[in-house]
């Protein structure tokens, strides 16, 4: 009976280890070898290091174990007034992440962008809707999807429908950055952007004393107007405030003038017609519209 017992017991250990072997083999050993996709371009070509080992030159694209690691891209000897570039990404399981670098002469003067796509954590409201997440440097950028301004980043995007979008960031003294994208139902896109800084552009740099008290004299002696450029859309929001978030009051179109009021980063402020949106005929009303797709005269 006791020899019994013994085999019993013997058989049961013998059971518990083939078990806590299968675990381990499935469970822990499995998840080590689970891998996503990395992509990496970048203008002018550059070697590419992931925690310090060199791993090849742009363009490049290989699977690569899940995590977290810091990448670098050094540009090559040719090209010795480029700055390097290095930041942190994350690869995910039977996932993209695709890393874009335009490399300036200096950080502010470099742009690029980072996207990886990650399984939602809720089910989304419609089954063939995903999401969107946009960050920029610096932050503050307008968010455009599909020509329709969204909102300001940090950006989250919710129920947006299946298949491929166009992602557009803008800021006043930046460069605009435009990429395409497709959205998988319950999939989130993460879409991180860096903005070169433009040079030539007025809110990058003060005006010199002659330029203002030039710029005084003209709109003391003329009044200024602002013209409203061609856009995608094929007309322009008037908002009651100079904010992306402000509610829209009206809508203008290309080639039409108004009177210049007031502006700030980014807006125009101008008087328009105010029979335009339904109020007493012969009346005005103030609003702001976006710099971007406007300009004084």
């Amino acid at each position: 009976m006791t020899n019994m017992k013994g085999k019993l017991s013997l058989l049961l250990i013998l059971v518990l280890f083939f078990i806590g072997f299968v675990a381990v083999r499935f469970f822990i050993l499995d998840k080590q070898n689970e891998t996503g996709k990395i992509k990496i371009i970048s203008s002018p070509t550059a070697s590419i290091f992931i925690n310090s080992t060199f791993i090849g030159k742009t363009p490049y694209e290989d699977k690569y174990k899940v995590g977290e690691y810091l990448l670098k891209l050094i540009p090559e000897a040719t090209a010795t007034d480029t700055a390097s570039w290095n930041g942190k990404i994350n690869i995910y399981k039977n996932a993209l992440t695709y890393v874009n670098r335009e490399l300036g002469s200096s950080d502010i003067a470099s742009a690029g962008e980072i996207f990886t796509t990650i399984k939602m954590i809720k089910k989304p409201s419609n089954s063939q809707s995903g999401e969107i997440y946009v960050e920029t440097e610096p932050q503050g950028a307008i968010v455009t999807l599909d020509g329709d301004e969204k909102s300001v980043a940090p950006a989250l995007m919710d129920n947006v429908l299946r298949g491929d979008h166009e992602l557009s960031v803008f800021m006043p003294g930046f460069f605009r950055r435009t990429q395409k994208i497709n959205v998988d139902p319950g999939y989130r896109v993460n879409a991180m952007f860096k903005l070169a800084i433009d040079q030539s552009s007025s809110f990058a740099k003060e005006p010199d004393d002659k330029t203002k008290t030039a710029s005084s004299s003209a709109s003391t002696s003329n009044k200024t107007y602002v013209k409203i450029k061609d856009n995608p859309q094929g007309w322009l929001r008037v908002r009651v405030d100079g904010s992306i978030n402000a509610s829209e009051s009206a809508k203008v179109k290309p080639g039409e003038k108004y009177e210049f009021l007031d502006e700030k980063t980014g807006w125009f402020k101008i008087k328009f017609n105010g029979s335009q949106i339904g109020l007493v005929e012969g009346s005005f009303d103030e609003g702001w519209v976006s710099s971007e797709y406007s300009t004084k005269e």
